[in-house]
């Protein structure tokens, strides 16, 4: 009689079982990647602390996180340069000039590469008998090297416009902004297009110029420009979707076609209908940007410039509510340190913080742009 084996194990079970484990592994690993990004922006909301040596030059000033293991540069100066160091992602700088104080975080997020990018100017043009500031972000795809060029170029090439158009009048009138940064954007467009390398590359921008009376805005693309007024969430500008009613119309004129195709899409391919750049896209995609001049009132408080990887995820009204309570909890929390106070303090670095990280915890996949710049008890925020 022949005796009967013991069955084994299946190997099938056992196969499935590894492959289970397996994925498991992967999922806890994301979660821990996604869980130390997390972590990286609370702690610039928490344990960025001023350290600074008396004995050296003022412009030379850096404040440093207190976590070593993220190695995070602040870098204090009177001079308007570009961001600060590049760390995993994340890249965080403020610099004052009289008086004035802002605080940035830039996140790669979900991307593999940084496409964005930004840029201010304190007091980079008189116009008349005024002064203004610049405060400029841009938002690449294809690549970083339009979005590169409109950070060191387009604040030079507004400078030219301004002084070939300044008559010496204090009247800002709507007409003539919208003249001059037309012209602006149309000229940077031309310097873009004379580079081979940047035939597929392009980016949006918003840009905002801010003097003593008056906030003007000019956005090409699906970046957008809000103001906090008394409470009141005021969009500035109007995104440059595809599938606005406007924008369809022209494409549609012009013989394009909008897709639907992981979203409205020009010809299925871009997910903007205006940017600088995309000569491949022309004429269906072009560069003009749609100019707003806001007068200024005792009741702003805020102003924040952002790409869609925040707006996609973040509302109006929840952008500014969040950086009017962090703004709120940080003066409490700052009280009683008057020269940090004084300084700004953490205030700005956690209001930039805080919509960066509220846009990741929201899915955002895109590159994350976080500025906030305050003066005269104003702020403005860029995410």
């Amino acid at each position: 009689m022949r005796k009967r084996l013991k069955p084994l194990s299946s190997p099938t079970k056992d196969h499935r079982r590894m492959t289970l484990n397996s994925v498991e592994l992967s999922i806890v690993k994301r979660k821990r990647a996604n869980r130390k990004r997390v972590l990286k922006l609370q702690s610039l909301n928490y344990t960025c602390q001023k350290k600074s040596n008396n004995s050296g030059d003022d412009n030379n000033k850096q404040l440093h996180c207190r976590e070593d293991p993220l190695k995070i540069t602040v870098s204090l100066s009177s001079s308007s340069s570009s961001l600060g160091e590049n760390v995993d992602g994340v890249v965080l700088s403020r610099e004052t000039s009289e008086g004035k104080h802002y605080g940035v975080v830039s996140v790669i997020g979900r991307r593999s590469e940084m496409e964005d990018a930004v840029r201010v100017e304190l007091d980079f043009a008189v116009k008349g008998s005024k002064k203004f500031d610049f405060f400029g972000v841009y938002d690449g795809h294809g690549g970083a090297h339009v979005a590169g060029m409109c950070r060191e170029r387009l604040h030079e090439v507004l400078v030219s416009e301004l002084e070939n158009n300044n008559n010496g009048d204090d009247d800002d009138d709507e007409c003539e902004w919208e003249k001059i940064l037309e012209g602006c954007f149309g000229k940077m467009d031309e310097e873009v297009r004379g580079n081979a390398a940047a035939r597929t590359v392009g980016t949006t921008a918003v840009v905002g110029v801010v003097g003593e009376d008056e906030v003007v805005v000019a956005n090409c693309g699906d970046c957008r420009a809000v103001l906090s007024r008394d409470g009141i969430p005021l969009a500035l500008s109007t995104d440059h979707k595809p599938n606005r009613r406007d924008e369809l119309e022209r494409i549609e004129n012009a013989g394009g076609r909008v897709i639907n195709w992981n979203g409205y899409r020009v010809l299925g391919v871009l997910a903007t209908s205006r940017s600088i750049g995309d000569e491949y896209m022309r004429p269906f995609v072009i560069w003009k940007p749609e100019v707003t001049v806001t007068k200024r009132t005792d009741k702003d408080e805020f102003l924040i410039l952002g790409s869609d990887g925040l707006w996609d995820v973040v509302s109006n009204q929840l952008a500014c509510k969040v950086v009017k309570k962090c703004f709120h909890s940080q003066r409490n929390r700052l009280s009683n340190n008057k020269d940090l106070l004084n300084r700004g303090g953490s205030r700005s670095t956690a209001a930039a913080a805080l919509l960066a990280e509220l846009a990741m915890a929201r899915g955002s996949r895109d590159n994350i742009i976080s500025f906030e710049f305050e003066f005269d008890s104003h702020m403005l925020v860029f995410g």
